[in-house]
């Protein structure tokens, strides 16, 4: 987490002062842990210095402690019962021996291994259940067996951390069973500070890198990660880590957002919507995503602006450029900035590989100089925003791999990265009081723990 170092050199505080700071910082943290927060059924703190809250939907009930330590403890208690139901095959008279997939292997290769024969084989096969997951075993994935005096009773195929087909002998054959484990959400906050670039900004603050890409998506219809960052710009991000068994499986969602990006803040609210599901929205309830995304190459550098007088760096004569040019790597996966359908996809002079997409309204996008072109991307396909449609290359009259992306309305081309874009539908009307009651709830928590943060990074400086 980016401290306030510079901030602090100015000032000096009063013992006493630094005492009450720290009281309210608890204070604060402790207040947190009570209030009310979205898509969590319990919560509890995962950094010290990052108090979590619990959240319910506005239209339930705010828990009190008791409820909440008994909600927590519910979890916890489904969560043994299912570890128990799990480890329910591992009989402690059998003998189990694990066999690790490696590349190539079929079920006959493992089984093999395991000093098991084509009959065992065939009689696990045979068993009443859904098998499929058999049909999908990756290198790394564990296969362990039980037996009892030399026979095969049970099987355990490990597919992730809460997924285990499980396979058991009855007196009639083979039972095959699924077990999933349920995952325990906590909510947490991180804020940070850009002093070179997003990801190690929030590398230092605890974000994981699918995170910060998540971040970086909900934003990225109002600020241009490849243009608009500078050194200053924050963020602050309420989400959620989902545990099984006290220790962190994957990231959840994020539950609430700001972004300060050249001096202006954008805030973003998730709300599970009741007519098209979750999304994002400004706090107003307008959402978050545009019907166009500004750029179609994730943290691509921009090499070369819109420009209708520019001399053209291979005909050396002015020739307007009529788009932006992003630079990436040959390969590099180009993103249909919006919902539409192919008009074209093929050579198109100094263009090289082009895809040209409709979107309705009169908008026009494409999308040049492509080393090829993804799957099934040809005339007539429809394509939905943010989907793969090419790679980054050279074709054409280009002096090395980029991008070249042009934006028409109507005909006329208008510059991408300055074009007012449609806006997507806004939290409908029904949904409007309970969304506009998470709204300021969510921005308070935001606030709140970042005052709380700030207080006690202050009085931890000053006291050491």
């Amino acid at each position: 987490m980016t401290d306030s170092r510079p901030a602090v050199t100015e000032y000096r505080y009063p013992r006493l002062h630094l005492l009450l700071a720290i009281l309210i910082s608890t204070a604060l943290v402790v207040a947190l842990t009570l209030l009310p927060s979205p898509d969590a059924t319990a919560t509890r703190t995962v950094r010290l210095a990052q108090p979590l809250v619990t959240v319910e939907s506005p239209a339930q009930e705010a828990l009190t402690v008791a409820d909440e330590v008994e909600a927590v403890a519910a979890l916890e208690e489904a969560a043994d019962a299912q570890s128990e139901a799990a480890a329910a095959v591992a009989e402690s008279n059998f003998t189990w021996s694990v066999a690790e997939v490696k590349k190539g292997d079929t079920l006959s290769h493992i089984f093999k291994r395991a000093g098991l024969g084509p009959k065992d084989v065939q009689d696990v096969l045979a068993a009443k259940g859904d098998l499929s997951e058999f049909k999908k075993i990756h290198p790394g994935q564990q296969v362990r067996f039980g037996l009892k005096d030399e026979r095969l009773e049970a099987l355990v195929y490990v597919i992730s951390r809460t997924e285990t087909l499980q396979v058991r002998r009855e007196s009639d054959g083979f039972i095959a069973e699924m077990k999933v484990e349920d995952l325990v959400p906590f909510t947490s906050y991180s804020e940070g500070v850009i002093t070179s670039s997003l990801f190690l900004a929030a590398q230092k603050a605890g974000l994981t890198n699918s995170m910060t890409m998540e971040l970086a998506n909900i934003f990225g219809y109002d600020v241009d990660f490849a243009l608009d960052i500078r050194k200053g710009d924050s963020f602050k991000v309420i989400y959620q880590e989902l545990h099984l068994n006290g220790e962190k499986v994957r990231d959840g969602d994020i539950l609430a957002a700001q972004f300060t990006n050249q001096g202006k803040t954008f805030t973003a609210i998730r709300y599970d919507t009741s007519d098209r599901g979750a999304d994002y929205f400004t706090p107003e309830g307008m959402s978050m995503r545009k019907a166009f995304r500004r750029s179609p190459v994730d943290f691509a550098r921009i090499s070369s602006h819109f420009n209708l007088a520019r001399r053209h760096p291979v005909l050396h004569t002015i020739r307007a450029h009529k788009g932006t040019d992003y630079a990436a790597s040959t390969g590099t996966p180009i993103k249909a900035t919006g919902d539409g359908k192919v008009a074209f996809a093929g050579w198109k002079g100094g263009y090289g590989r082009v895809v040209i997409l409709t979107h309705g309204q009169g908008i026009q996008t494409l999308y040049g100089h492509m080393s090829g072109f993804a799957r099934n991307i040809r005339a007539g396909t429809r394509v939905s925003q943010g989907q793969v449609i090419g790679y980054v290359g050279a074709s054409g009259l280009a002096t090395g791999p980029h991008l070249h992306y042009e934006f028409y309305v109507n005909g006329s081309v208008r510059n991408p990265v300055t074009v007012k874009l449609p806006q997507a539908e806004p939290v409908s009307t029904k949904d409007k009081p309970a969304f506009m009651a998470l709204s300021a709830q969510m921005q308070n928590q935001l606030s709140t723990y970042a005052a709380a943060i700030k207080s006690e990074t202050l009085a931890r400086l000053e006291t050491e």
